[in-house]
């Protein structure tokens, strides 16, 4: 589910389609190869698209969430930016712990027995958020929500249906299908 505004969906949709949207050849994390590609960096590199987005998102924060917890790497940005505007603690979840150091997989804000909402940049076929959950919630994180700039409405939140999660997102597919 898209954030409500039909306005500012559209326009942040076009400032996302303007800066990001590119086509050629590419394979997505899901092996899927498609003729274009939203480049997450465009869009998390330009301090004030990232600021309207994390605007845009805070009011997706379900009520009771404790900590944010961007995915590496593309949701380390947009995590970074939405804990400025909510105010919560953000983690920032490696795709795998570290062998040095604290050897953990989820640095900064502390997870475990805390109600989490993990947000991420792309959401296409959920994968890596389904990882990523099943990693917080081994270590006792509550996880029921996910957050998303973008959902490109290919089966993402589908997938995290079944794990019982919920996704909503600042724009879908649709939206940027709208602008192009």
């Amino acid at each position: 589910m898209p954030i409500a505004d039909d306005s500012l969906r559209a326009d942040l949709a076009r400032r996302i389609y303007a800066k990001a949207h590119l086509t050629g050849t590419f394979t997505l994390r899901s092996g899927r190869v498609s003729d274009e590609y939203f480049d997450k960096y465009q869009f998390e590199s330009d301090p004030v698209l990232l600021a309207d987005l994390a605007e845009a998102m805070a009011p997706l924060v379900p009520e009771g969430t404790e900590v944010l917890a961007g995915l590496e790497l593309g949701g380390v940005p947009v995590v970074t930016a939405l804990s400025r505007v909510t105010g919560l603690p953000a983690a920032f979840v490696r795709k795998k712990a570290k062998e040095y150091g604290t050897a953990r997989f989820a640095e900064g804000a502390a997870v475990e027995g805390r109600k989490v909402l993990v947000v991420e940049d792309v959401v296409t076929s959920g994968g890596q958020v389904v990882l990523s959950t099943a990693d917080l919630r081994g270590i006792g994180a509550v996880v029921t929500d996910v957050v998303c700039v973008i959902d490109r409405s290919e089966g993402g939140a589908e997938a995290l249906a079944a794990e019982g999660l919920t996704l909503a997102s600042v724009v879908e597919r649709v939206d940027l299908d709208a602008v192009s």
